[in-house]
């Protein structure tokens, strides 16, 4: 979806290259932002996380993370089929168990992050970075999604490793095998003991 009007073709070059620049750059801006937000409250290494911190930072996580759009994609068509209540458990639940995960090793947040490239294509992009920590390299990427103005991550891939994809494929599993109400219940055991 590459933009906008097709007023005069030299105008649409120029105003499509000039839209991609700034949107890279709101998405670099807004991740650098989060980034130091996250290193500011964490401290320097080896400090001791108080609760409050813990819980600041899922509030910073929450405003970044789109996971209705992860949800949805875990389960695949198999939301499409759910009430809309089940939907807002199961959506509350996944961000519990995701939020959890991020907080599992808090010292990677305080790695070196290099960005090495931000495409924009319509209202998708997707960002490269490596963060680096002590000696160690990891290649980390987003996919965001423009949603009502503002960009949000709708999948991190880390080591090659998609999120929404290792998800999808978890309860992929678990809904061929048992069903989606055993994938209900397994979430709801997790998410009680984060």
């Amino acid at each position: 979806m590459k933009f906008v009007l097709f007023l005069i073709i030299s105008l649409l070059s120029f105003s499509s290259n000039v839209f991609t620049q700034t949107n890279s750059d709101d998405i670099r801006e807004m991740l650098e932002s989060r980034d130091n937000e996250i290193k500011e409250l964490l401290g320097p290494s080896g400090t001791d996380y108080t609760q409050e911190q813990r819980d600041q930072l899922k509030d910073i996580i929450n405003d970044v993370i789109h996971y209705t759009s992860m949800a949805q994609f875990a389960l695949g068509n198999t939301y499409d089929e759910l009430s809309e209540e089940t939907r807002e458990e199961f959506i509350s639940l996944f961000s519990t168990i995701i939020r959890d995960n991020s907080l599992n090793r808090l010292d990677i947040y305080r790695a070196d992050v290099i960005y090495n490239s931000i495409e924009v294509n319509g209202n998708i992009a997707q960002v490269e970075t490596t963060a680096q920590l002590d000696n160690v390299r990891t290649p980390v990427d987003y996919k965001l999604e423009r949603i009502d103005g503002t960009w949000m991550i709708i999948d991190m891939t880390i080591d090659d490793v998609s999120t929404a994809e290792s998800y999808n494929r978890q309860f992929q599993s678990i809904i061929r095998q048992r069903g989606f109400d055993a994938l209900l219940e397994s979430l709801r055991r997790r998410a009680a003991r984060a």
